[in-house]
């Protein structure tokens, strides 16, 4: 077992480790950690910690120190300098007549790097702006594209839910989502309403999943054939995951009923469900689903590459 500490960088990035020296160093302190991209400032999660050997990339680089008032003050001023390098960078991108989108300025705790992030739908030849910006800063200058997911990550917003997009808040990491997922938990397959604010596929998706999955393992399909427990046969109208009841159209001598009851009291073999889409919606799903195989394969999640 190995004492770690493990320290965010951004608001709701990913969670790095490392050895605290000797220092006590408690959860929401801020320290000074050197990192594959220098020297950087970051908040302490979790506290202290002890986990396996195997669980952590060697070497663990150590905390440099907690950090001081001066530390804090530096890093204060990085983020105004952040905003108008920002505005600087945007002029110049015009000036070169780039089809990109500007989203984010950063520069590191040493000011040694200034990186920029931005979105744009191919590849950019941004080697003159490079330059350009690289004359004004007098600093390593680094342009990273983005992917529309990180894009949203990065501004926020609000979601459809009426809460602060989960991303921006506090999920770390981009959990793979699929059309699946949807179909699992009985969602309407409309793209407009399984999207997010990024145009792909809604991440909270992801979090109910393994209990939809759980709870559908016992029901029938919409459509199936079922035997009841008081002896009558009838086709599956509708089921409700969470109660695990089933609605069943029933035959009573010359009429058709709707009769509802437990899982437990029917006796089937699943077979089938049907999905609620239509022609033109299968398309769409199928062009998001394409895209987020793509940025999976590409990579394209940027954001935390201390």
């Amino acid at each position: 077992m190995i004492k770690v500490v493990g320290v965010r960088f951004r608001n709701a990035g990913k969670v790095y480790y490392f050895d605290p020296a000797g220092l006590e160093i408690e959860r929401n302190t801020h320290v000074i950690v050197e990192t594959a991209r220098g020297i950087e400032y970051g908040t302490v999660v979790g506290g202290m910690m002890e986990v396996d050997d195997e669980k952590i990339a060697q070497p663990l680089k150590p905390v440099l120190r907690i950090a001081t008032e001066r530390d804090d003050k530096q890093e204060a001023e990085n983020r105004v300098k952040e905003k108008e390098a920002l505005k600087i960078c945007h002029e110049k991108i015009q000036k070169h007549g780039l089809d990109m989108k500007l989203i984010d300025a950063e520069y590191t705790f040493d000011n040694n790097k200034v990186l920029f992030y931005f979105t744009a739908d191919g590849r950019i030849d941004f080697r003159e702006l490079v330059k350009d910006l690289a004359s004004v800063f007098k600093t390593r200058i680094e342009l990273r594209q983005i992917g529309v997911r990180d894009e949203t990550k990065i501004l926020g917003g609000i979601g459809i839910c009426g809460r602060p997009l989960c991303c921006h808040t506090y999920l770390p990491e981009f959990a793979p989502v699929s059309i699946k997922m949807a179909k699992e938990q009985n969602l309407s397959l409309n793209p407009t309403k399984i999207s997010g604010v990024c145009g792909r596929l809604m991440c909270c998706l992801k979090n109910e999943e393994e209990t939809y999955e759980e709870l559908n393992r016992a029901l029938p399909g919409i459509g199936d054939y079922v035997t009841t427990d008081d002896g009558l046969k009838g086709e599956v109208a509708s089921v409700n995951v969470l109660r695990q009841l089933v609605k069943v159209v029933v035959d009573t001598g010359d009429e058709k009923e709707i009769h509802e009851y437990k899982v437990e009291q029917l006796k089937f073999k699943r077979r089938h469900r049907k999905d609620k889409s239509n022609g033109v919606e299968d398309e769409q799903l199928k062009e998001l689903e394409k895209l987020e195989k793509q940025e999976r394969k590409e990579g394209k999640s940027k954001l935390d590459d201390n």
